[in-house]
């Protein structure tokens, strides 16, 4: 795929998404089109929500590289949003790898041995080698990014906000060893800490610690890790975050003020307010003094 030429605008094209799961990807092509700009969608079988097929796209394997780099070379594409997220998140067998993933896996080994966001920077290095400028989702649609302060009706208590604080630098140092992103603070005291299954895994594993009828208590904390290439990999809340940690029996969650996508906010809202739980959008500066 060539590269547009020096001083050529690289959004003449359509925008090419590549599309995980969740409602991201459908809101990266709306916001397109709200500017009146076309998509090309590669969607991830087993994983893009099926509302993609309310826009020009191709489902494709996890290991269909070539096949997916045709698809935007053949629309014309220069830039690449990948958005949406992975379930399945083992790396496809040599069966499932088309003729052009083949000699990229054979390249990038190494990506076995590091952490996610270390192999997502080496995806999208195969993407940015053939033309495609790589695009981050908020860029694209800004609406997207969590606000500071509250969302909804209810707001931390000061003993929440210090909690916050104790968060923050917790999140920041786990996740500078590349580990997860959000950390579950209770009284202070750190409690539990984002593994390799993610957000909702960690919400669920803390419920269940959790003894039967006690008190709601402690904040989930969640922001960028120090290494995140924020065009791939955002951290991001929803509906479902709401309710797994209202069903763990948290207070509250905190994330980065514009570092931070929410899905269907709307819909994060009324779930907060219908469980009592607050959500809080804290400063970067707050983040920064931490690190």
């Amino acid at each position: 795929m060539g590269a547009p030429a020096e001083g050529e605008d690289h959004t003449s094209g359509p925008l090419a998404i590549l599309a995980g799961g969740g409602s991201f990807p459908v809101s990266v092509a709306e916001a397109a089109y709200a500017k009146g700009r076309s998509v090309v969608i590669a969607a991830i079988r087993g994983e893009a929500d099926r509302a993609i097929e309310a826009f020009p796209h191709r489902w494709v394997g996890r290991g269909q590289l070539g096949t997916v780099m045709r698809l935007f070379r053949e629309a014309g594409a220069h830039e690449l949003v990948i958005v949406g997220g992975i379930r399945d998140r083992r790396l496809p067998r040599l069966s499932e790898l088309d003729i052009g993933a083949v000699f990229e896996f054979l390249r990038n080994l190494r990506i076995l041995s590091r952490g996610d966001d270390s192999l997502l920077r080496r995806i999208a290095r195969i993407f940015e080698a053939r033309g495609l400028r790589i695009v981050g989702a908020a860029e694209v649609a800004p609406h997207l990014l969590m606000p500071r302060g509250r969302l909804g009706g209810i707001g931390p208590s000061a003993e929440a906000l210090a909690d916050i604080s104790v968060g923050i630098g917790a999140a920041r140092e786990h996740g500078r060893r590349d580990l997860g992103q959000a950390v579950i603070v209770v009284d202070g005291r750190v409690v539990a800490r984002e593994g390799r299954d993610g957000t909702d895994a960690l919400l669920a594993a803390h419920g269940a610690s959790r003894p039967a009828g006690a008190a709601r208590c402690g904040v989930l904390v969640k922001l960028p890790k120090p290494i995140q290439d924020l065009r791939l990999d955002m951290p991001a809340i929803g509906p479902t975050t709401v309710a797994t940690a209202a069903a763990a029996g948290l207070a509250g969650i905190a994330v980065e003020a514009g570092g931070t996508l929410v899905a269907d906010r709307d819909a994060v809202i009324a779930a907060a307010d219908a469980s009592g739980l607050w959500v809080h959008g804290f400063d970067r500066e707050a983040g920064r003094a931490a690190r």
